[in-house]
């Protein structure tokens, strides 16, 4: 067992670099279809146009290529995750079966998310909309018109997402590039005046390798190479460079770069340096689908498991208590599981911090919300804006904003008592995180350190084949490059294993001895790798 702590839960960092991109993207999307519905005098369907409208939440990370088939992917799933919903709602009257089925949902939701690897908000967002749709009244014959609004908020979150392309059309890779560039310059930072590494370096340069091996695979997903990835490219391979030799580097030339990218100028363009040229010819229908291998990593059946039980316990729970809206109390639960336990405890601590806020700004904001219909929609866009625009610094952060949004939408069919949502809200905060914690506790990942062990093997693998090539003089896309990618991706996924694995309980030690040294010898190969490319490594890393 492992200590759960409250040390630095709650401490607030610094936002995302593109925080304001789905906070404003959200706006669009939900302001356009509920003031059409404020028009019509029809705010009872906000809640299926709302479903729709916040799939633009997703895939802000991805190159437009990968991000028109993941966003389209997100606007399916929601719409198939809806129709379960209400049929099942129109057919069964137990609630019950109610929460049954949104714990499975729930469950499914988590593995998708995990196995495809979309990224924030993940599955809670899926998981919100479809247990609430489970609870609102249905008939068989209003399904198809609700599910026809869900489609077209869904077209429209979708054409939101995409709307920034027209405008900087590499934007995300220029990000993903920039990131790398300052986590290496973070690593050659690390390293002292004498050339040894001070205490943070390991950390340091574990990240710097995590930033490049995302890079890398952003400009794979842009498709096929232009002149602007070019240059990204060769930036790119600066950083690796730096990686190679920190205490070469030059940490405010790449941090500069770096804020280049992130601007509206020109890409820098330093000398192509050695690799460039095989990262831009690399294949990309390959790339991906190790990509996505790669994202199917990890032990999705435990969180799967646990997330579908903790939700049906707690929706059981909340019924038992007489609460009006169990799926709070299932959302709430779903919302809790994260990689391993102590993460699981911090996001329970978070979400009960958050959402205790919450309502204490929902009881501030809503009699300003209950000047009219106008008033609501207003309020909760704005309540959605700053829930995107806090929930990078901390989840509780974001949640204070969530919560009172979440009570609101509740109003969009009629208004209800203050202090009965409050009350209610409060209850299924406390049951879902509680149950949800003692499901994680009871569910646990025994199987961690049997895939640390596994991650060994293959970062170890790795190394040995691209040591076996160096010494045979190999170079170049034939047979380096490809066994360098091998090798930066296995690091990666060990580092990310290992630290999934320690925050695990009921387990056996794990190997955090071996896990340093196969680091330490693997990032040692990918430096000479890097050398192996080009016999200048050292004049571009001081260029």
């Amino acid at each position: 067992m492992r200590p759960l702590p409250l040390a630095g839960v709650l401490r607030v960092g610094r936002p995302s670099d593109i925080w304001f991109k789905p906070a404003l993207s959200v706006v669009v999307a939900t302001g356009v279809p509920n003031l059409t519905l404020l028009a019509l005098g029809r705010l009872d369907l906000a809640m299926y146009t709302m479903a729709g409208s916040l799939c633009a939440l997703y895939a802000h990370n991805l190159p437009y290529a990968a991000r028109a088939r993941a966003l389209a992917l997100v606007v399916l799933g929601m719409l198939a995750t809806v129709a379960v919903a209400l049929v099942t709602a129109s057919l069964a009257s137990s609630a019950a079966v109610l929460v049954t089925v949104g714990a499975l949902l729930a469950a499914a939701h988590k593995a998708l998310c995990d196995a495809t690897g979309i990224g924030p908000p993940g599955p809670v967002v899926l998981t919100f909309i479809g247990s609430a749709a489970l609870f609102a009244p249905q008939t068989a014959g209003q399904v198809p018109g609700h599910l026809a609004l869900v489609a077209a908020a869904g077209a429209w979150a979708w054409l939101v997402g995409m709307a920034p392309g027209l405008v900087r059309p590499h934007g995300p890779e220029r990000r993903a590039t920039a990131r790398a560039l300052a986590a290496a310059a973070d690593c050659a930072a690390a390293v002292g005046p004498d050339g040894r590494p001070d205490a943070g370096h390991e950390r340091a340069r574990a990240a710097a390798a995590a930033a490049v091996h995302a890079a890398r695979q952003s400009l794979l997903a842009a498709g096929a190479p232009a002149g602007a990835r070019r240059a990204l490219a060769g930036l790119l391979v600066r950083a690796e460079v730096a990686l190679a030799a920190p205490a070469d580097a030059d940490p405010a030339l790449l941090r500069s770069w770096a804020r280049d990218l992130r601007g509206r100028r020109p890409a820098p363009s330093p000398a192509a340096g050695p690799g460039s040229a095989e990262l831009l010819g690399v294949d990309v229908a390959e790339a991906l689908g190790k990509r996505r291998a790669a994202a199917r990593f990890g032990p999705l059946v435990p969180i799967a498991l646990r997330t579908a039980l903790g939700c049906a316990l707690a929706g059981y729970a909340s019924l038992a208590l007489g609460v009006g809206r169990p799926y709070w109390a299932l959302v709430t639960a779903a919302s809790l599981y994260q990689a391993n336990l102590v993460l699981t405890w911090n996001r329970g601590v978070q979400r009960v911090v958050g959402n205790l806020a919450g309502v204490l700004l929902f009881a501030a904001v809503v009699p300003l919300a209950h000047l009219g219909p106008a008033a609501l929609v207003l309020c909760c866009l704005a309540l959605n804006f700053g829930a995107e625009a806090l929930i990078g610094r901390n989840y509780w952060l974001g949640s204070v904003c969530v919560t009172p949004m979440a009570l609101l939408v509740t109003e969009f069919a009629g208004f209800r008592p203050a202090g009965e949502l409050m009350t209610e809200r409060i209850a299924d905060t406390l049951v879902g995180a509680l149950v949800g914690l003692a499901a994680a506790v009871a569910v646990t990942n025994r199987r961690a350190g049997d895939r640390v062990e596994d991650a060994l093997g293959t970062a170890t693998r790795a190394r040995e084949d691209a040591e076996r090539l160096i010494s045979a003089g190999s170079t170049g896309s034939g047979g380096l490059e490809p066994a360098r990618r091998r090798l930066a991706g296995a690091l990666v996924e060990l580092r990310a294993t290992a630290d999934a694995a320690a925050g695990e309980w009921w387990q056996r030690a794990l190997p955090g001895e071996r896990v340093m040294r196969v680091e330490r010898a693997g990032h040692r190969t990918l430096a000479a790798t890097v050398r192996r490319q080009g016999p200048h490594v050292s004049e571009d890393a001081r260029a």
